[in-house]
């Protein structure tokens, strides 16, 4: 099974879209799901700052700022 992380914060409006986008398929599809705000982690902050959301599957970054569910849905699916 897959592991997702999506790095987010506080208030980022495309964050919402793409939780909001990965959420939608996971009943579909079998993977785990864990959302981090980088708020207030300044090792996050400076490592993803004004990329966020941040989606990382099995710890290798898959895509920055928004979520492509055809192509999210082909990295999991692997």
């Amino acid at each position: 099974m897959k592991n997702v992380i999506v790095y987010s914060r506080s208030g980022c409006h495309l964050c919402e879209i793409a939780i909001d986008r990965i959420k939608s398929i996971k009943s579909d599809y079998e993977f785990n799901l864990e959302i981090l705000l980088i708020d207030n982690n300044d090792e996050l902050e400076k490592k993803f700052g004004e990329q966020v959301p941040v989606i990382m599957i099995d710890n290798k970054i898959h895509d920055y700022w928004k979520v492509d569910l055809e192509r999210f849905t082909n990295a999991i699916k692997s």
